[in-house]
This record gives C-alpha cells, sequence and structure tokens, in this order.
C-alpha cells in the first residue's frame, strides 16, 4: 500500500498505484515534472509531488488536498 501522504511518489509507487510498468510511469513523472517546470517549479528527478499527482489523476484541485 502506497502513502499518499508523504510528499513525493516515486515510479514505483505510481507503477503500483495505476496498475502500469514502472517504464510508464518513469514516462509520467517526465512528462508531469515538465509541466511543473515551465510553470516555474523547481522539480526532482525521478519523483512526482504526491499533490501535483492527485491534482492530475482524480481532478483533486490543491485546495482540496
Amino acid at each position: 500500500m502506497v502513502d499518499m501522504n508523504k510528499m513525493y511518489l516515486t515510479a514505483e509507487e505510481i507503477a503500483e498505484i495505476l496498475g502500469v510498468s514502472k517504464g510508464f510511469a518513469y514516462r509520467l513523472i517526465r512528462d508531469l515534472n515538465a509541466e511543473l517546470k515551465a510553470k516555474g517549479f523547481i522539480v526532482v528527478a525521478g519523483k512526482l509531488p504526491t499533490k501535483y499527482f492527485k491534482e492530475k489523476f482524480y481532478g483533486m484541485t490543491l485546495q482540496e488536498v
């Protein structure tokens, strides 16, 4: 079970949550981190902020998270 209260998710955790391969999870992280970087945020390679993941996949806003 993945702890959704931590600050960042790894590719392994994203793969488990979405039921996809680790390779696809890494591609998602790369694409979503590129979106964050374009918005002026600092990103951590290989990890994705949990709040942004929830916003993109569950339609939650940052205020709801």
